[in-house]
């Protein structure tokens, strides 16, 4: 069969949606979003609805201005890199990782055929190249010669093999949804009806071939872009039908990646050694290490040289001016792909009236919330995408301006009236909402007296308790909730699992017929105009259906020390990506 070039098939058509997304943006790894503490940290906000007046919110890199203000901790700091960021939950491997701060320490020890690069687009990592049959059903992968993992053992495409048969196993529970990427055999393998995928045949050590029976927009991500386990390491502990050996090594992990995991302290740090046989190059960077760091501490800590960079910093007015001011920062801002949210618990009946969520919504200053943090450099958003993404709409879409009136009047017409005691009811049931949020958030300080006041005045009783973050995390994989914030950082592509049916990332019990059926048309439409008509049918419908209450997009503000360069960071694509070209002045 004859086959087409990797740029003719796949990267053009990647590189059409992102040309189709000048004014959008995404980023991150496979079609998947990934939540985030949301403060200043990444993976969180995402569309919205009003563009942010460029003179107030600028973009950009604000330059340091004197290095002789560099703290002396971090001037003779020579071969070590210090990342602030919020703590990691612990799950570092590719496959299972849970949260954007899992997310980052796994792209530094893993690596995959193709990944993102800074304009959204992908490029090749591990692949040499790619061919892809003239009919779009047959990938095959060339290994480049001489990768190895970081314990000197080779990597062939039999490694590439292990980890889909690890996706693909019944007992597989992490973020992604790998039996619709439709490889053939996939189906009799997850039941157990097959020892091996059909589909998948090895040529040799440096190349393999999967076939799939359907071709879709994602299908080049969704293959090429999957984190690689070493064999030798994962696959003694795996059995087909249970993961829990592969899991136990979450904490251990092994890759092929820029750096190799050297310490894990929970709460505390994860410290990396360079990857002298990286496949790229040795990393610049002898040692990296990611700080745990919280609002009270990454200013500070930047300032006294203990970290060199924080990823977390809340972008507001008074941030920037203070790190203008240290004078040795180069301070990045960028659109963040991503968005801030409240969760609704949808298997509680409360929430199960569009009413009531659309009440919800109308009866909360967003604008006064989303201001008093971010000032100029965030917007309420109005539907679940990204203002840099090709994907994002603003027609037909309601804006839910505050209205206490016009919300005191759907919860009545919804059955909730307000009793005796100024509480609404309704079939014996006081409206009691109990509110899960981070605690040290800037944005969770900011909601938590707006959101307590706003709803109170519309008869509901709000009980707050704010946890850290993987605590969070955890009542939202066991639904132990009934509203929650958080915020999910997004992919250049639209495509996700988030509100469709019992989909991998859909945490909340969301389930809407019409936004799982646009939702799987716009995966399997490749023409990028008749994609983007969809997943504007699909956005008006979530607009009106009210999933979660959206609250913003704000920019990203990565405030790094002027002496460290080299980094290639974009809405797109985040920091964790390049340290190996990082190097320290």
């Amino acid at each position: 069969m004859r086959k087409k070039s990797w740029g003719l098939l796949v990267l053009l058509l990647v590189f059409s949606l992102v040309l189709g997304a000048c004014s959008g943006g995404g980023g991150g790894n496979t079609a998947t979003t990934t939540p985030g503490n949301e403060e200043g940290n990444k993976t969180e906000s995402k569309g919205e609805n009003a563009t942010p007046p460029a003179e107030a919110a600028p973009e950009g890199v604000i330059e340091a201005v004197d290095m002789s203000l560099n703290p002396p901790a971090a001037v003779n700091r020579k071969d070590t890199l210090i990342v602030g960021m919020t703590d990691p939950k612990g799950v570092f491997n590719p496959l299972f990782r849970e949260t954007t701060y899992d997310a980052y320490v796994c792209y530094v020890l893993f690596d995959s055929f193709i990944e993102v690069a800074a304009d959204g687009t992908y490029t090749n990592s591990l692949a040499e190249k790619v061919d892809v049959s003239e009919d779009g059903l047959k990938y095959t992968y060339h290994l480049k010669p001489g990768v190895t993992f970081t314990d000197g053992k080779p990597m062939t495409v039999k490694d590439y093999y292990f980890t889909l048969k690890t996706l693909l196993d019944a007992s597989y529970d992490g973020q992604s949804d790998p039996m619709s990427y439709n490889i053939v055999g996939a189906k009799e393998y997850h039941e157990g009806k097959a020892k091996e995928i059909s589909g998948v045949k090895i040529i040799d050590d440096h190349t393999v071939e999967v076939s799939i029976t359907e071709f879709s927009a994602l299908t080049p991500v969704e293959l090429g872009n999957i984190f690689i386990l070493p064999e030798h390491y994962y696959g003694p502990s795996y059995k087909q039908g249970n993961l829990d050996g592969v899991k136990a090594l979450n904490s251990k992990p092994l890759g092929s990646g820029q750096y190799k995991l050297t310490k894990y302290s929970p709460g505390q740090e994860v410290v990396f050694e360079a990857n002298e046989n990286y496949f790229r190059g040795a990393p610049k960077v002898k040692n990296v290490i990611f700080k745990t760091t919280t609002e009270t501490t990454n200013l500070p800590m930047l300032q006294q040289g203990e970290t060199d960079m924080d990823e977390g910093i809340s972008v507001s007015e008074d941030n920037v001016e203070a790190l203008k001011e240290m004078g040795f920062v180069d301070i990045n801002l960028l659109p963040n792909n991503g968005y801030g949210y409240i969760a609704f618990n949808h298997k509680l009946k409360k929430f199960q009236d569009v009413k009531v969520r659309q009440a919800l919504v109308y009866g909360l200053n967003r604008k006064e919330i989303v201001a008093g943090i971010y000032g100029p450099y965030a917007d309420v958003i109005n539907i679940p995408e990204s203002t840099v993404s090709w994907a994002h709409t603003k027609e037909n879409i309601e804006t839910y301006d505050f209205d206490l009136e016009k919300a005191k009047q759907m919860l009545d017409e919804a059955g909730w009236k307000v009793g005796s005691s100024g509480i609404r009811e309704k079939d014996g049931e006081k409206f009691k909402i109990n509110f899960s949020a981070t605690a040290d958030n800037p944005v969770v300080d900011a909601l938590l007296p707006i959101m307590t006041q706003n709803y109170k005045e519309l008869g509901i009783e709000v009980v707050a308790e704010t946890l850290d973050f993987n605590a969070i995390m955890d009542k939202a994989n066991t639904g132990d909730f009934d509203m929650f914030f958080a915020a999910w950082g997004l992919t250049p592509d639209p495509d996700n699992t988030v509100y469709i049916t019992n989909g991998a990332q859909n945490d909340i019990g969301y389930s809407n017929a019409k936004v799982d059926e646009l939702m799987a048309k716009g995966k399997k439409t490749l023409d990028i105009e008749e994609r983007k008509k969809i997943y504007k049918e699909m956005y008006q419908e979530m607009n009106k259906d009210v999933p979660v209450i959206l609250l913003y997009q704000r920019k990203n503000m990565l405030a790094v020390n002027g002496r460290v360069e080299g980094f290639d960071f974009s809405p797109y694509k985040y920091f964790a990506y390049s340290l190996y070209q990082v190097e320290m002045q």
